[in-house]
């Protein structure tokens, strides 16, 4: 890596600094009392860089620019003492790996559990997901989402806030830390996807702005300010910077695939665009001995960067987050409309049943939300696994005012029968964590910033619901959690004891056998792709067929869900499996209808399921 500082095996350390528009840059080398000066050679390119033979793992070091601030290391490996303090050299060549063979798995299998190191424990660390490692396996989960870990400003945040890249965050442990947490997942067969952050840096710590400007483009603008410089002068090294973040954590952390963050923000009218150009890094890189995969989280819905190649590889992106299917079912579930809920309010099983069938609901169609503009593209030339669905994330739920998981306030019977349909669908699912129990604890926005910062994040927070009729009253807005007090991170972890009662024992147990079910059933059906299928609506019953074939099938069978949203029984004859509200049950001659909230699944063909 040309970034950083670099482990020379036969001894010492190299540091490199790229600032093209910074005087004479300084490496100081160890702790603040006792630190070396060293002056560093700069080359035309504006690299800034230094050899020190005597440099060791562990030594801590970082940068004096002209007029005497000192920075980090922006591709830093570690800051143990958060993100304004110094950075640490580590030998990425240290951990010893146990199953560094693992392949990681066809797309087709995945199961994802979305997390947050902090608040999915009581310790909050790496070592504490690990713990829980087996309970996600026994779950049926194949495939673990860290929400970001990159080092971010303070002991709490959700992650979109870091500002060095290459680091994992101090708060939850180590860089082999957080290695052992990957090598154990996958000695049990568990994919691990990290999410990234790539169209901005936060705003507390990033020094990029001060002595390295060629990495921001003040011509475009992005929600978090400046946009990062992917298509302007000097962009070739920022695009390296952020492929080689891409590389570092596949290749030195083994992860098996990236989630990268809302790339609907990143502004880049190159010829082969940021996104496709990592891609294409990682499938020549470690793509090429073992399962890779992108996921995208992309509010305009460019089917086109997930298109697949002759033979079934991927061009660009394995995967999208397919929000149509989680706001269709939200209003089904709970009839709110507010905001962009308005362009799903109209027909909510409907456009439920065509995310299911097709994977996006808009492919080109004009949006209200949007002031009539056309959203998404065409779809139905993808394979059904191209779209992760899901009907909680971090998102859907900390973005609401009291960080309320759809469980509760959301219609129970529908709930259940949209997430049946979601688990048994050909779609790859996510789980958001504690949606497999219910949890009864929120998932708030929370931070730890200070001063001036601090009291306006919490101001625009409270600001931004005052659009909603809810939140008309200032007093009702006061209501709302500060984001940076330690009480509104401390709300949102997990309490790990209620598996064990009522009724969240039973939730459990209902999701635990419907990925049995896809594990067993389901799964050998899904691995040569699942294309898009048909839907049709009765009233309140939903009815969605796909074309399936086993791996070692010839013959192409039909896959259907059955599922009535509304509040009278429905007459449907066909066999298959029936999710009762007791659980699930075999029903091989079918009954004459189906009650509410119930879900039917069948299999046509030779080998009747």
């Amino acid at each position: 890596m040309p970034f950083g500082a670099s482990m020379i095996e036969t001894g010492g350390v190299r540091f490199a600094l790229w600032a093209p528009s910074a005087g004479p840059v300084t490496l100081e080398l160890g702790a603040d009392d006792t630190a070396g000066a060293h002056p560093m050679m700069r080359d035309d390119a504006g690299w800034h860089s230094v050899t020190i033979e005597a440099a060791r793992e562990g030594d801590l070091y970082r940068f004096r620019l002209p007029g005497g601030t000192t920075v980090p290391d922006p591709a830093s490996r570690y800051n143990p003492s958060d993100v304004h303090g110094p950075s640490q050299v580590v030998n990425p060549r240290a951990y010893q790996w146990r199953h560094a063979d693992f392949p990681g798995l066809p797309w087709e299998q995945a199961v994802i559990y979305e997390l947050h190191v902090g608040a999915f424990s009581p310790q909050g660390t790496f070592a504490a997901v690990q713990d829980r490692l087996p309970e996600l396996v026994s779950l049926g989960i194949t495939a673990i989402e860290l929400m970001p870990v990159a080092d971010f400003p303070g002991g709490r945040n959700w992650g979109y806030d870091g500002v060095l890249p290459f680091a994992p965050d101090a708060t939850y442990g180590t860089p082999d830390d957080l290695k052992a947490l990957i090598d154990a997942a996958h000695g049990l067969g568990i994919m691990m996807i990290l999410d990234v952050v790539y169209n901005h840096f936060g705003p507390d710590g990033n020094y990029l702005h001060g002595y390295c400007p060629e990495f921001f483009n003040p011509k475009e603008k992005t929600p978090w300010g400046d946009a990062i410089n992917y298509d302007g002068e000097k962009s070739r090294t920022v695009r390296d910077y952020f492929i080689h973040n891409a590389l570092y954590w596949t290749v030195e952390f083994g992860f098996d695939g990236l989630r990268i963050d809302a790339v609907h923000a990143i502004r880049d009218a190159s010829a082969r665009g940021i996104i496709q150009e990592i891609c294409e890094a990682l499938q020549s890189g470690p793509g090429r001995d073992r399962h890779v995969h992108v996921v995208l989280e992309n509010d305009a819905n460019e089917a086109s960067l997930l298109a697949r190649v002759q033979g079934g590889g991927t061009k660009a992106a394995t995967a999208q987050w397919n929000d149509d299917l989680h706001h269709a079912a939200h209003v089904l579930v709970t009839g709110e409309s507010d905001g962009y809920y308005q362009d799903y309010a109209d027909a909510p099983l409907a456009l439920f049943g065509r995310a299911l069938a097709e994977g996006f609901v808009y492919q080109g169609q004009a949006s209200a939300f949007r002031d009539g503009a056309p959203r998404g593209e065409p779809t139905r030339h993808l394979p059904q696994s191209a779209f992760v669905s899901f009907l909680q994330t971090h998102d859907q739920v900390g973005n609401r005012a009291f960080g309320d998981r759809l469980h509760a306030f959301g219609d129970p019977m529908l709930l259940r029968a949209a997430l049946a349909c979601l688990l048994l669908s050909p779609h790859t699912p996510l789980l958001f964590m504690g949606e497999e129990f219910a949890a009864t604890t929120p998932f708030l926005f929370f931070c730890d910033f200070s001063g001036d910062l601090a009291d306006a994040v919490a101001r625009g927070r409270r600001e931004e619901f005052g659009r909603f009729a809810a939140f008309s009253d200032p007093g009702a807005r006061a209501r709302i959690p500060d984001p940076n007090a330690l009480s509104t991170f401390l709300a949102s972890k997990l309490q790990w004891h209620e598996r064990d009662s009522l009724p969240h024992s039973r939730v459990l147990g209902e999701i635990r056998e419907l990925l049995d079910l896809r594990r067993r059933i389901l799964s050998p059906l899904f691995a040569r792709g699942v294309p898009s299928g048909t839907f049709s609506c009765t009233g309140s019953l939903l009815r969605v067929d796909w074309k399936v074939q086993d791996a070692a099938d010839t013959e192409v069978r039909e896959l259907s869900l059955t599922a009535n949203f509304g509040d009278a029984a429905r007459s449907e004859t066909q066999g298959g499996i029936v999710l009762y509200p007791a659980g699930l049950r075999s029903d091989s001659f079918g009954k004459s209808t189906l009650s509410r909230g119930e879900v039917r699944l069948t299999l046509s063909g030779p080998h009747h399921a």
